[in-house]
């Protein structure tokens, strides 16, 4: 008699509760079934998700029609996956006249294995049903009990696919919730979805459930919702912390937020539960996971690569990689980079740098990171073409790359990783480190005008040259900051870089590093209307670089531009034609790519537009092999202008569209 009500009568009997006396008979009923309701409602807070209620909604009609059926949501912790249960579980519990069950499979698990038939043990009583003694018979009752009662069956912190085989009903629905990437389940018909963090506006609204305008506007909301990636675990942390302390600006939390020790000290609480969330995960890892996770914790930028991992002596950098995906303390990134990297999430870093904090060999690690970091960028630099510099060369253990695009690209994907990485060398007094790297990043930064990372880099740069007591570099530095100034049109702080740098002259031993002030200072007198002035300096940079061909070509190619301003374009074709000839000769495809555009204004301004067109399309084509962005824009405005001089509608189309290409 299990799981249902028992009528009897009796003449003259009376009932006592579920007990019932009648003469001398007594008769013990079982008490009426409640329909049990386990899991917890959610947070009153809860927002969007309406894609992933959308398909369990789909998924619970199914189940009406014969199961069960099986979705798993699978994600990182703290992303939401219990409370999108919950949420799922308080609309549509009236689906399933059987009743809802949960189990946190966590609290079952004791080294690495689920006790099932407990979990078993603790449905069978909710639904009514006394568990058999042996534990063996209870997956067979439960299955008979469900074959006859539609339930909801929750399954939290599942790790493994035979976990929730073992667990499933004959009919209904199963949820599961899961760090790990349940994709076997497949077979079994499961829909198998990733939970991501949630959206900026989504992650605002949640903001906006317990923190008023009064309070904060719109703009530090948004800057929590970027410190804490999206994560509710980690919002909901900060949330609590600004209720418990009514004095606590948002503007502090978020400067907290920016690095790590405040990070812990925002984050690592009962709300955020960090160690709660990530140390079982933590704990389980490989040797060769856990030693990723430690790199994790260490490095400074946001990605890592198997490059990387192996660079710094991970053993199985490829399986760790693949282990800490498979529980989603990594995320592929998808992009145009030539190799694969990996994003880790701000609370995992802030958890990993937790897990490292202590590490004897943690500024070794660091190193070790640096090191990679400077060898593989001298190796991108030098993979762009001859130009000067400074620092020896580094990095030849390193793999290189097919072509200066390729070299390009990588720099490109991994800027954030190195402006953190100049950031970290000089916080660890590293100052050679820190200004080698700056000087590599040189084609990045005026390839891509990349102004941001160009100018914060290299303020680090021009403090860590002079600490390491280094003139030729602290002018370097000075000088390819003022380039970023004169690329913005900010001319007064390009002079005001211009100026610092000149102080440090008389100290200086590579003339060529003079030459370079020369080259800029041109570039200030050309952008003040000063061409003659112009052709003076960079006449002058000519001969600091007598004896470097790539030098000679790059200031030939800046006189010739003075000369056509100055009105004098003959002269710059004869300029441009001695340097063509040697970039041919030394196979400076840099310059070979820039040489033509120079070029095409010179004809232009003698009134030959054909040629010009022809020159200008010939930079187009080296540019775009180049994936120059930048020079090629440049191409396609001189043809733009062209064009409508020419009257061309198919070539101005045509210019036109790549522009709006390249702007987006």
């Amino acid at each position: 008699m299990d799981g249902y009500e028992v009528s009897n009568s009796l003449s003259g009997a009376v009932v006592h509760g579920n007990v019932v006396q009648g003469g001398n008979v007594t008769v013990q009923l079982p008490p009426k079934h409640r329909v049990p309701y386990q899991v917890r409602p959610p947070r009153k807070s809860f927002v969007n998700r309406e894609r992933e209620l959308a398909a369990l909604t789909a998924a619970s009609g199914e189940a009406e029609r014969g199961g069960p059926a099986i979705v798993v949501f699978t994600g990182l912790g703290g992303v939401g996956k219990t409370e999108l249960v919950a949420k799922f579980a308080m609309e549509q519990a009236e689906r399933f006249p059987g009743g809802v069950l949960y189990a946190d499979l966590k609290a079952y698990r004791h080294r690495s294995a689920v006790d099932l038939a407990g979990v078993l043990e603790g449905f069978l009583r909710a639904l009514g049903v006394r568990p058999p003694d042996a534990e063996a018979e209870r997956f067979g009752e439960f299955r008979t009990v469900t074959a006859e009662q539609r339930c909801l069956v929750l399954l939290d912190n599942a790790e493994h696919a035979a976990e929730v085989r073992a667990l499933l009903p004959s009919s209904g629905m199963v949820v599961v919730a899961s760090r790990r990437r349940l994709d076997a389940l497949r077979m079994d018909g499961a829909e198998v979805r990733q939970l991501d963090r949630l959206g900026a506006t989504a992650a605002a609204a949640l903001v906006r459930g317990w923190l008023s305008a009064e309070r904060g506007t719109d703009d530090e909301v948004a800057a929590l919702v970027e410190r804490c990636d999206g994560l509710p675990i980690a919002l909901n942390a900060v949330g609590s912390q600004l209720l418990r302390r009514g004095r606590l600006s948002v503007g502090q939390v978020i400067a907290e937020l920016s690095h790590q020790e405040g990070r812990l000290a925002v984050l690592d609480n009962d709300e955020g539960n960090l160690r709660g969330t990530y140390d079982p995960v933590y704990e389980r890892l490989s040797p060769q996971g856990r030693a990723l996770y430690h790199l994790i914790g260490v490095h400074p930028g946001p990605f890592v690569s198997a490059e990387l991992a192996a660079a710094v002596g991970i053993e199985r950098a490829e399986d760790a990689l693949d282990e800490l995906c498979a529980v989603h303390l990594l995320d592929v990134v998808v992009d145009q980079g030539v190799d694969d990297r990996f994003q880790v999430h701000e609370v995992v870093r802030t958890h990993a740098y937790l897990c490292a904090r202590e590490l004897p060999d943690r500024t070794e690690l660091l190193a070790r990171a640096v090191a990679y970091y400077r060898g593989r960028a001298s190796v991108a630099d030098r993979a762009t073409g001859p130009r000067l510099r400074l620092q020896d060369p580094t990095g030849d253990a390193l793999p290189g790359f097919r072509s200066g695009a390729d070299a390009l690209e990588w720099l490109h994907a991994e800027r954030a990783n190195l402006r953190a990485v100049v950031k970290a060398a000089a916080d660890q007094q590293w100052h050679d480190e820190a200004w080698w790297l700056c000087e590599s990043l040189w084609p990045l930064y005026h390839g891509r005008k990349l102004y941001e990372d160009w100018i914060a880099t290299h303020r680090t740069g021009i403090e860590s040259a002079r600490w390491a007591n280094n003139p030729d570099a602290v002018v370097r530095m000075h000088n390819q900051l003022a380039r970023a100034h004169y690329e913005r049109q900010d001319f007064r702080l390009a002079a005001e870089q211009l100026a610092l740098a000149t102080e440090q002259v008389p100290l200086v031993a590579n003339r060529q590093v003079v030459g370079v002030l020369y080259e800029t200072d041109g570039l200030l007198c050309l952008a003040d209307g000063r061409p003659g002035d112009a052709v003076e300096r960079f006449t002058l940079a000519l001969e600091e670089n007598r004896g470097d061909a790539h030098g000679e070509i790059v200031q030939s190619y800046n006189l010739a531009q003075a000369l056509i301003a100055d009105g004098r374009p003959e002269e710059a074709l004869a300029v441009l034609a001695e340097a063509g000839a040697r970039a041919v000769d030394t196979d400076d495809r840099d310059m070979l790519m820039k040489l033509p555009l120079v070029r095409a204004r010179a004809h232009r301004a003698l009134g030959r537009l054909d040629l010009a067109v022809a020159d200008a399309g010939d930079c187009v084509r080296r540019a775009e092999e180049r994936k120059a962005y930048p020079k090629e824009a440049q191409a396609h405005t001189l043809l733009l202008a062209l064009a409508e001089e020419l009257d061309d509608p198919e070539l101005a189309a045509r210019s036109r569209a790549r522009l709006r290409e390249l702007a987006g």
